[in-house]
């Protein structure tokens, strides 16, 4: 079983690449015309479909890596930089303004009953940066009790997705724009760390192997 550092790591990790705070005002503007209940049951759905997505590449990240005959400490390194790069829209908010663009389309083409799945679930919850995370942290949970160690914390991440779904409008109240920024920002400059220390782990297996 992985140690608590290495727990708390993978926590962080995937609770950032999610990032429910700022999910929270795309979520209310993708429901805009919902009551509370309907609300409640797309936050249900989108939080269940998005978990079963990211414990699929938990569990199974290797071997899908595997079909295409990329090993672990390049995906490592790639997964690396694309971290870097949402840790870098953060900072600078781009990415904000890019998942607007995202649930503005989605609103316009799909029937609401679906929004669950498309944009919330995909590519909002379990996008490119949450599961290339999952992937990078699989390489570290060898076994099935560390494996499921990271399906367990994937699916506390999602419950506090969950969460902020459900007090979306009262967290967006609490934060305010000013509030929403800085904590942007600040889980930014954290990802950017991490991102940095995936690339560098990776190198080092590249260099070893």
């Amino acid at each position: 079983m992985p140690g608590f550092d290495s727990i708390f790591n993978a926590f962080v990790t995937i609770l950032v690449t999610i990032d429910p705070p700022g999910l929270a005002p795309i979520f209310l503007a993708v429901t805009r015309g919902m009551n509370r209940e309907q609300r409640r049951q797309v936050s249900i759905r989108a939080s269940v479909i998005g978990f079963l997505v990211m414990a699929l590449f938990a569990v199974a990240g290797a071997a899908i890596l595997s079909v295409f005959g990329i090993t672990l400490p390049a995906f490592r390194v790639a997964g690396g930089f694309l971290l870097f790069f949402i840790a870098f829209e953060m900072v600078f908010e781009r990415r904000q303004d890019r998942k607007e663009k995202i649930s503005d389309v989605a609103i316009t083409r799909d029937h609401i009953h679906n929004l669950a799945a498309f944009p919330l679930a995909i590519p909002l919850i379990a996008g490119p940066g949450a599961i290339s995370a999952t992937v990078l942290l699989s390489g570290s949970y060898q076994g099935v009790g560390a494996r499921a160690a990271l399906v367990g914390i994937i699916f506390l991440c999602l419950a506090i997705t969950y969460m902020v779904f459900v007090l979306s409008e009262r967290i967006d109240r609490l934060l305010g724009q000013t509030g929403r920024s800085i904590l942007t920002r600040l889980l930014g400059v954290i990802l950017a760390a991490l991102a940095v220390q995936f690339v560098a782990d990776g190198i080092k297996a590249l260099a070893a192997g």
